[in-house]
């Protein structure tokens, strides 16, 4: 195994472990916080905006999880009429035009968290706003990247078309 294939093989590890972690730690946060208020009739203030926080960015590193395998959502009714030549260069130009959309989301938001850096305003407790909107930039220009490797690799190494694995 090559260098390069372990250190991606421990990227995909780590992100898998942090997805692990940031669901767990939501269900038992959002499972204290309802037995909290049921119970004691009271809560933990700083939960609920931790737990909107938490959705967000589990819904960009899932994304992010989705893209590493090209198993994101598509709508692919055209690539399954095409035959196998223009069915790849469908490929490729679609996942280079999703690289070029999600790198201009990336920069966006990363003005848009310069900006929310500048405000000083808190997500919660000491934690500063633009710090949990970090994920916002940072997922989106992974995804990009993502999205141009697959492009770069032209579907190679992807199941057939109507594969279910």
């Amino acid at each position: 195994m090559s260098v390069l294939e372990r250190i991606t093989r421990w990227i995909h590890r780590l992100e898998d472990t942090v997805l692990a972690l940031l669901l767990g730690s939501m269900v038992v946060l959002a499972a204290l916080q309802i037995l909290l208020r049921n119970a004691f009739d009271s809560g933990i203030i700083w939960i609920d905006p931790l737990l909107k926080i938490m959705v967000l960015w589990l819904g960009l590193l899932g994304a992010l999880a989705a893209t590493r395998e090209d198993r994101h959502i598509t709508v692919d009714v055209l690539s399954r009429l095409l035959p196998p030549v223009p069915r790849r260069i469908t490929y490729v130009l679609t996942r280079l035009f999703a690289a070029a959309i999600c790198g201009l989301i990336a920069w966006h938001s990363g003005r848009f968290v310069v900006m929310e850096l500048e405000s000083d305003i808190p997500a919660f407790g000491d934690v500063p706003l633009w710090l949990a909107e970090s994920i916002i930039p940072l997922s989106f220009a992974l995804i990009a990247l993502r999205f141009l490797i697959h492009a770069l690799r032209g579907g190679a190494g992807r199941p057939p078309e109507g594969d279910t694995a």
